[in-house]
């Protein structure tokens, strides 16, 4: 019988760049949190432009010698980053599912529905429309005018999990309300855009068919059904069961076993393991003995593993390309497009669902972060040649800049949203598992605290 011969390791070159990488990408993303924080800004606008910062924007352009040591030029070299990058947002999005407070979506079912649905359906058609008249040029050479349209409406109507967990936990909202209302909507609106980015995808590979929409549909039906019976009996017992050791580490090793195990069951399914692992972030959350146990896998994900994933979705940004009259004047088209629907749909959605005005300002200051899910769909656009480096250029804009308005404007809204004794009752409750309390900076007050 013939062995197959062992798989090579790392070389040592590879080891080197890999941990000199991981090494300038989070001090870099640490650093410029820091400062971001010392600014009155959330910690995410500077671990955002930390990757912007190192890439081809900034230092590949100007000493790209530098950039060639501590950066990874290799496809194989940015695929150990890309990955250490999925891990940390696989676990963003799990912990941020498990801080979700079920019974705010229960109370405000309606409004949740609501904001959900117009801040889906308002930016998707405001997208298409867009697409129909913007010049021909932007289209990729696969594309024709409706596919184009399609792909630019898909691209507006998704919301960044991910960042917008980032920024709730860096300004200290995810206990409030609209905090909660974001997170529900957001994950909606996400699932129904990687839903819309595979319907998508398949008419412009094999043609749009029958198959290619009903089968996505009801894998997604199949998925929330398992997950509301069998598997919500399972994490329970699975993490009760760990919540009794004395010690954090059963119940932490469980949690990251659920959630990555989730997500993989979705992406084998064909859908966005985001999704997955929020959903296993949510059954999670129906565990509270088991909450106050996660606060240190918390604290090592928003601390190394979030600044780390952002930065490293910043090294694919080349804004060097808005030097282009024409290609600025398109980004600044779909950026307007993209903060009008986002603004527009979730406004109107929470008004409809009883929401107060600042409240609806809020949610559309929160939703309208696109962040690195946008980023994902331009690159599937141009890698399937539906987009060309022009919009691909103009949609990573969006992405940026969506994500850096994001906290500042939920600082604005958020300040004029009053305060409820339901958030305060619920406050201690996020502080334990924060891991933090009084004299920490997580109290109300302290640094990064949105009043």
């Amino acid at each position: 019988m013939e062995i197959a011969a062992p798989v090579p390791p790392l070389s040592s070159h590879a080891v080197l760049l890999f941990l000199a990488s991981v090494t300038a990408l989070l001090a870099t993303a640490r650093l410029l949190g820091a400062l971001a924080r010392r600014a009155g800004l959330a910690a995410l606008t500077g671990e955002l432009a930390a990757g912007v910062l190192l890439g081809p924007s900034v230092l590949g352009g100007v000493a790209p010698g530098v950039a060639a040591a501590v950066l990874p030029g290799p496809a194989p070299q940015l695929a150990l980053l890309d990955a250490v990058g999925q891990l940390a947002v696989l676990l963003l999005v799990g912990v941020t599912g498990a801080h979700l407070d079920l019974r705010v979506l229960r109370s405000r079912a309606r409004a949740a529905v609501l904001v959900s649905l117009c801040g889906l359906v308002v930016p998707l058609a405001l997208g298409v429309a867009a697409g129909l008249v913007l010049p021909d040029g932007l289209a990729g050479p696969r594309a024709d005018r409706w596919l184009f349209a399609a792909f630019l409406g898909v691209a507006m109507c998704v919301t960044a999990i991910p960042v917008i967990a980032k920024t709730l936990s860096d300004l200290r909202l995810a206990h409030r309300t609209v905090g909660q209302l974001i997170l529900c909507a957001g994950l909606v609106d996400d699932a129904a855009g990687w839903l819309l980015l595979s319907v998508v995808a398949a008419a412009a590979t094999a043609g749009l068919t029958l198959s290619g929409v009903a089968v996505p549909v009801l894998l997604l039906a199949a998925f929330a059904a398992a997950a509301a019976t069998g598997g919500r009996v399972l994490v329970r017992r699975l993490m009760e069961r760990a919540a009794r050791h004395p010690e954090p580490g059963p119940a932490v090793a469980t949690a990251v076993l659920l959630v990555l195990g989730a997500g993989t069951l979705t992406h084998a399914m064909g859908m966005e393991s985001l999704l997955g692992a929020f959903t296993a972030g949510l059954l999670i959350a129906r565990v509270p003995a088991a909450r106050p146990k996660l606060a240190p896998l918390r604290t090592v994900v928003l601390s190394v593993l979030a600044p780390l994933f952002l930065a490293t979705a910043g090294l694919r940004m080349d804004l060097t390309e808005l030097a282009d009259p024409a290609t600025a004047l398109a980004a600044a088209a779909l950026l307007a497009v993209a903060v009008l629907g986002k603004f527009a749909g979730a406004y109107l959605g929470a008004r409809l669902g009883g929401l107060s005005r600042w409240e609806g300002l809020a949610l559309g200051s929160g939703m309208n972060s696109r962040g690195v899910v946008e980023v994902v769909i331009a690159m599937v656009g141009l890698r399937l040649g539906v987009l060309g480096e022009a919009a691909y250029t103009a949609v990573v804009l969006v992405a940026v800049a969506t994500s850096l308005m994001a906290p500042p404007l939920l600082r604005l809204t958020m300040a004029r949203v009053a305060r409820t004794e339901e958030e305060q009752l619920r406050l201690p409750e996020h502080e334990a598992w924060q891991g933090s309390g009084p004299g920490g900076s997580a109290v109300p007050g302290g640094p990064g605290t949105a009043r």
